[in-house]
């Protein structure tokens, strides 16, 4: 489920609000689908889809444009974070390696797992991987594979399948050529490189804001609106910078000016239907391989609502595109069909690629154990017409847990024929004895078939996820050289702090990953079963120390008089995956499940082989309630009172459980964990080693800053420039950053109006480079919030 749903938001304001006290404190001191395929669908992956239906409410066009707002530093005193709580809790280890049987090369039906053992709840060790072959390596893969223990496809069958994909653009390069921004993470391998290197480390110290944009689009919740979130990387496409907004308009920009060229208005609910918060992450681009001049909708721009509509726009104009779908509007919650007990949220724009969009959805964490189950959808972006679905789930237990869904964005290799998606965790998210069956794809890297759905590979990444530990960013593709031979690899960034490198073509090991075993439950959940091993990588190194429990930071405890120290005295910990209890106050969580790596991802350097991630240190503590305690404590006199909601109470309805999950503070709010609060990170991709790693950004609250030493957490990724520099907002100081590649020096900074918890976006244009930063805040940082388009360049001399 989508990380930043409305439990969550809850849970790491608190978290965050907590650190932010705390660190004032110690500086006082010294984060369903059954659809009918079209008739001209290649292949069908999943049952028949119904027709699409009209859009609930009629989409006004575009509105004239405004004058631009005159650059200026942002003023004013960022916003106190607001007391909430965290990220959900850490799980213990499931069945071992559950792995997704191949299409079936009969019946044409893709991602169907293989049928489990009677009685069965676990699996022989064997690795988590459903390799595929490619191209003429086939065979030679398939006796890598039997010899390592591992399945290739169907075997014969399954190779003379591979042999015969079509693939759309097999010239495509990795990195294109040109410098491009049109997507999400930059470019479609997720790399958010740019090859520009006109602001170099030399001169980045001048770079000044030449534009500011304020969108009007902003609610801090006080009033009849719920707050906004706004985590939108700006498109720089067809000449235009093109930005979504959280009250679904979608604006289009002078890519030099700020000035407005055109703004389309959805009318779209503003109402906090799956998130505590009105959310957006930005836009999606298309256009057609020989755009017919003044032919209406050779260029697309796609924006999706919280209700489920998918909206068309002519880049061009801002008018809606009335050969797509229902003129211009595609209602996907048509396709919501199974435990529909909220809508299919698109806050994430489509995967564009090619002549598809790729659509995954977000929905509601922690609140039902039957959810609607994962699906992903393949639509034509001139039409709308469904060309594949996938299923994440096994068609016997969908209707019995859900979820598993793809909230985030997806990385694709177009000259592979491959979309990769990450794949969240099933529910609940913290008892698992109703899914106790395998759900392979479940918290997992899944290689598709661009064209067909059909599945190529899958590495399951944590077994039988009861920590919600959703797979939360796009995989990187990087072309990588170790020990001298070149491989296309795929970088996984998780939650858990660790970062998982495969072959893209194979899912296999480039460094070994070993199946370890991890603690069981303590005989307090009922119904549970735990995986005896999960994968862990030996390269790079973990981001984070499980190995044992953080230290305690000694101000906080101090001033709670022993607080902290009895309260880690009273959780239970026995090292990573330690699973969820009903003892004492609970688990220890760490990483909780905001992350570690937050969707901002990694980022690249190919020239130097360098990835950069950024990633937090935030403890939590979870706790199981059975139902009848659970209810005794949150029911009449006790719901919706202040008590329920600082005990980050969630139900999981439909399951014996409920839980409470919290940030490790004192009794003033402040972190019983030590610094650092939040860290960035330089590895070098071809021996696996850190680089350099160092604090990142700076704690704030009323306008003090705490010590850089002490870090702060952070949401939204960084962008990497061929000008040897990294580009990033993401800290709870509402300030925007570059850093040296090379060093991780800090080399520039800007305070912007909030927190910029977007990727930001580097584009050229009429030979000047850009940089621009969306500043929207999250409450999970802390209680500020924003509707500011910053942009950055040098002086013109």
């Amino acid at each position: 489920m989508m990380s930043v749903s409305s439990k969550k938001l809850r849970v790491t304001s608190t978290a965050l609000l907590a650190l932010a006290v705390a660190l004032g404190a110690g500086a006082n001191a010294g984060k369903a689908q059954e659809s009918a395929q079209p008739e001209d669908s290649p292949v069908q992956t999943s049952p028949v889809q119904p027709e699409t239906p009209a859009a609930s409410e009629p989409v006004p066009q575009a509105e004239p444009a405004k004058e631009p707002e005159p650059a200026g530093e942002a003023a004013g005193e960022p916003a106190v974070p607001e007391t909430g709580a965290e990220e959900p809790a850490i799980a213990q280890n499931p069945a071992a390696a559950e792995e997704p049987a191949p299409p079936d090369a009969a019946s044409g039906q893709a991602g169907a797992p293989a049928e489990p053992a009677p009685g069965s709840v676990t699996q022989e060790e064997q690795p988590a991987t459903v390799p595929a072959q490619t191209r003429d390596e086939t065979d030679e893969v398939e006796q890598e594979n039997a010899a390592e223990g591992q399945s290739t496809p169907e075997g014969e069958a399954g190779v003379a399948r591979e042999q015969e994909r079509r693939i759309a653009n097999p010239d495509a390069p990795l990195v294109p050529e040109a410098p491009t921004w049109d997507s999400f993470h930059g470019q479609l391998n997720a790399q958010k490189y740019s090859p520009l290197d006109q602001i170099d480390a030399r001169n980045v110290g001048d770079l000044e804001k030449v534009w500011e944009y304020h969108t009007g689009d902003v609610s801090d919740g006080s009033g009849d609106l719920p707050q906004t979130v706004w985590s939108a990387t700006p498109v720089h496409a067809n000449d235009t910078l093109y930005i979504g907004t959280p009250f679904y308009r979608v604006i289009a920009l002078d890519p030099a000016t700020g000035e407005e060229r055109w703004v389309f208005d959805s009318k779209s609910r503003l109402e906090a239907l799956t998130q505590p918060a009105l959310k957006n992450r930005g836009v999606a681009y298309w256009e057609a391989d020989d755009p017919v001049e003044g032919e209406l909708c050779q260029k697309i721009v796609y924006l999706g609502t919280m209700d489920a509509q998918l909206i068309a726009l002519d880049a061009d104009t801002g008018r809606l595109c009335p050969d797509f779908a229902d003129g211009g509007v595609l209602n996907v919650n048509q396709w919501n069909q199974t435990n529909a007990v909220f809508p299919f949220s698109l806050l994430q724009p489509p995967t564009v690629v090619g002549n598809h969009l790729i659509l995954g959805w977000a929905g509601s964490d922690w609140e039902y154990a039957e959810a609607p189950p994962g699906n992903v959808f393949a639509i034509d972006p001139q039409t709308g017409k469904l060309q594949w679905s996938f299923d994440t789930i096994p068609p016997e237990v969908r209707a019995q847990t859900g979820t598993a869904n793809v909230w985030t964005h997806m990385s694709a290799d177009e000259a592979l024929g491959l979309v990769y998606l990450p794949v969240a965790s099933p529910s609940p998210n913290y008892w698992g004895g109703n899914r106790t069956d395998p759900i392979p794809y479940a918290t997992s890297t899944t290689a598709l078939d661009i064209e067909t759905g059909e599945p190529v590979w899958s590495r399951q990444w944590v077994h039988h996820d009861i920590w919600d530990y959703d797979i939360n960013s796009a995989p990187t593709l990087v072309d990588i050289t170790v020990d001298g031979e070149q491989i296309p690899a795929l970088i996984q960034a998780t939650k858990m702090g660790y970062l998982f490198v495969v072959d893209r073509r194979t899912g296999e090991d480039v460094w070994p990953i070993e199946e370890r075993p991890v603690p069981g439950g303590d005989g307090t959940v009922e119904g549970e079963v735990y995986a005896p091993t999960q994968p862990f990588p030996t390269k790079p190194a973990p981001l984070l120390d499980q190995a044992e429990k953080t230290g305690i930071w000694w101000i906080a405890d101090a001033v709670g008089f022993g607080e902290c120290s009895a309260l880690w005295d009273d959780l239970w910990y026995e090292g990573m995956y330690t699973p969820p209890t009903t003892r004492g106050r609970g688990m220890y969580n760490f990483p909780n499940s905001a992350g570690g790596v937050q969707w901002g991802g990694v980022a690249f350097d190919p020239e130097s082989q360098t990835a950069i991630v950024n990633f937090s240190h935030v403890v939590q503590y979870l706790q199981l309630y059975p139902r009848e305690e659970y209810d005794r404590l949150t029911g009449e006199g006790a719901s919706g009172s202040s008590f329920v909601a600082e005990r980050g109470f969630h139900p999981q309805k439909g399951s014996p459980y409920g839980m409470s999950l919290n940030n490790a503070l004192n009794w003033l709010g402040m972190p019983c964990w030590e610094p650092p609060y939040g860290e960035i990170a330089a590895v070098d991709m071809t021996t696996g080693d850190i680089k350099w790693r160092r604090p990142m950004g700076a704690s704030q609250k009323y306008g003090f800053y705490m010590p850089g030493s002490m870090g702060s957490p952070t949401i939204g990724g960084p962008a990497v420039t061929a000008g040897g520099l990294i580009f990033i907002g993401a800290s709870m100081d509402a300030k925007v950053r570059a850093y040296s590649l090379e060093t991780g020096a800090e080399l520039w900074k800007a305070q912007v109006d909030a927190p910029a918890v977007a990727n930001p976006a580097v584009y050229e244009h009429q030979g000047r480079q850009y940089v621009a930063f969306i500043a929207g805040g999250n409450p999970i940082l802390k209680n500020q919030v924003g509707d500011q388009v910053a942009v950055y360049a040098l002086p013109v001399e």
